[in-house]
């Protein structure tokens, strides 16, 4: 992989750091940069978000069904960024389950409704229940769990290793939250612009049909993952069993529209070139 990890250097993106993850275990297969070197993940930090609330759900502390945010919404409408809340205040736009509107706020609702419920603050839950059994030692939340956490590459890896081979929620749960919530929604996808069919799962933005689209169009449409604007993103194929991340300091722009798509069609023609 690490001549497809050659278009990193293209990216003019300061400590950018790119990696990619398969094969048995799974394992980390290729990188590019400063893997140790801590930058902000921005909402690729909903993954792990996302993830601290299915461990609750199947801890039997949370019920995704359970009402949270605005009138008539759940927590499963939150995490689809199907509750109708705006990007960042606390304004109902649509009633739930009509609209895909991207939400922070709707993350930040679903964080402390997990943290009410587990009693305790959520930044220590998701410490206990997903960063500290992935081994993302070196990874911590600084704000918002919308977009707070701050680690390096190798941490990121980790989390997309879990993502291939689930072991803190069962595969079918996964599965679940990788599948269209509250399917025939039209949105906004940030940076991308409108869809007709904004699909998404619990956590979990799914490439699905999409055009255009962060990820490459070798990308199955079983794809799913999240990038952030600080220049962060991480895919993953479940069909070519693969995944693929990255971080730098250069935020999310056009360059990142074309540079995104071009890597991970170079990683999965090199995967398929064996």
């Amino acid at each position: 992989m690490i001549a497809a990890l050659d278009l990193v250097e293209g990216w003019q993106a300061r400590d950018a750091a790119a990696g990619v993850v398969g094969g048995v275990g799974p394992t980390v297969l290729a990188v590019t940069g400063d893997s140790n070197r801590p930058n902000r993940w921005a909402s690729v930090t909903k993954l792990a978000t996302a993830l601290a609330a299915l461990v609750a759900v199947e801890e039997g502390v949370l019920d995704l069904d359970e009402p949270a945010g605005p009138p008539g919404s759940t927590l499963r409408h939150l995490l689809a960024h199907a509750s109708g809340l705006a990007f960042d205040n606390d304004r109902a736009l649509a009633e739930p389950g009509r609209r895909r509107i991207y939400s922070n706020t709707g993350f930040e609702v679903l964080a402390a409704s997990v943290g009410e419920r587990v009693a305790m603050p959520f930044e220590q839950y998701l410490g206990e229940a997903v960063l500290e059994p992935l081994g993302l030692r070196a990874t911590h939340l600084e704000g918002s769990p919308a977009a707070g956490l701050v680690g390096p590459l190798d941490d990121l890896l980790r989390l997309a290793a879990e993502l291939l081979a689930p072991t803190l929620v069962p595969p079918a749960t996964l599965r679940l939250a990788t599948t269209v919530a509250f399917p025939g929604l039209a949105g906004v996808l940030p940076g991308f612009g409108f869809h007709d069919l904004q699909d998404w799962g619990l956590g979990f933005e799914l490439r699905d049909q999409k055009r255009p689209h962060w990820t490459g169009r070798r990308c199955s449409p079983a794809t799913f993952g999240h990038f952030g604007a600080s220049g962060s993103f991480l895919w993953v194929d479940p069909e070519a069993a693969l995944a693929c991340a990255a971080l730098s300091s250069r935020p999310f722009g056009p360059w990142a529209v074309t540079a995104w798509p071009a890597l991970g069609d170079a990683v999965l023609d090199q995967l398929a070139s064996g």
